[in-house]
């Protein structure tokens, strides 16, 4: 009886220079396959670098990547067959239309050019430009060329997909189709790593975050997880005096908003649970109030706090 390939992504003690700058310091991490795992972290963090390596598009100085499986050192055509790569932007072959683009890669993969064609036009209609798909790559926007773009990763249908700030240029609506499709790919199976500044779009598309800063890993958590930690919670009420006073009794410090925010009270909750038990008590005490959410996103929170933690 045969074994099964582990799935999914794994790297452990990545690194990588170019010349004196260490890019990636020290790299761990896991994408789990049926999930979207986001890869977050400042500019210059290392992010570009190691999907790069994880895209056998580049090589680690040391340590360990397996993609399904596979080293991408010295089995780099099963990870190119696996991955579906999304650069930060479209990058190449502006003169060609979006349907020879789509089958060009289609045919570098292997596929017959039949197979490719029909690919091609399911995918154009799944990121809604089947009415560019005789247009030029030059005359599309930068949203649709980043839709283009996340087509042209899936054409192979890919088991791995990894994405460098897939909704940047893209406009709501699209951000929205992104993150359904993100969603439902993840769904079938796929294991998605997205790298995205975009914080608020990964809470609503990510299962995991890996956080990255100076190179290194930082943290590693989980969106139920992240839901649970200390953060930051906006109220407002009818009598907002009224709503400070029921704070005070409950000894929890808050911060009246100014400007836009007037009228709104911060107050710092050890997650949900107390967020649920403050709610219930201050109804129940006759507060007025009108609004009662998190002030900021649950990823956001964390990377917020680990920036404030750095010497």
């Amino acid at each position: 009886m045969g074994t099964t390939e582990p799935g999914g992504i794994s790297a452990e003690g990545v690194q990588r220079s170019f010349g004196t700058v260490q890019a990636v310091r020290g790299m761990d991490f896991t994408a789990p396959p049926g999930s979207v795992t986001a890869l977050i972290g400042p500019n210059g963090s290392g992010k570009t670098t190691l999907l790069l390596i994880l895209a056998s598009l580049l090589a680690p100085d040391t340590g360990t990547v397996r993609i399904n499986g596979a080293d991408p050192l010295t089995q780099p055509q099963a990870v190119r067959r696996a991955v579906g790569w999304m650069p930060d932007t479209l990058g190449v072959w502006d003169s060609l239309t979006a349907t020879e683009i789509l089958v060009t890669v289609g045919k570098l993969y292997g596929m017959a050019p039949a197979a490719a064609a029909a690919r091609a036009a399911e995918l154009l209609a799944e990121v809604r430009l089947s009415e560019f798909a005789d247009q030029p790559a030059r005359v599309l926007s930068r949203g649709q060329q980043q839709r283009l773009s996340l087509a042209r990763a899936l054409i192979h249908d890919p088991s791995v997909l990894l994405l460098d700030e897939p909704a940047s240029g893209l406009d709501p609506g699209s951000r929205v189709e992104l993150r359904l499709l993100l969603r439902r790919l993840a769904g079938d199976g796929k294991t998605i790593l997205v790298s995205s500044h975009v914080l608020s779009e990964l809470d609503e598309m990510a299962d995991r975050a890996v956080f990255v800063s100076g190179g290194k890993t930082v943290k590693t958590q989980t969106l139920e997880d992240a839901g649970s930690q200390l953060r930051w919670y906006a109220i407002r009420a009818g009598r907002t005096g009224e709503l400070m006073r029921a704070l005070d009794a409950h000894g929890l410090p808050h911060q009246a908003g100014d400007g836009p925010r007037r009228g709104q009270v911060r107050v710092q909750l050890a997650g949900e649970e107390q967020a649920a038990a403050l709610l219930r008590d201050l109804v129940l005490g006759g507060v007025d109030v009108s609004a009662f959410a998190p002030a900021t996103g649950a990823l956001e929170e964390t990377y917020m706090s680990l920036e404030a933690e750095k010497p």
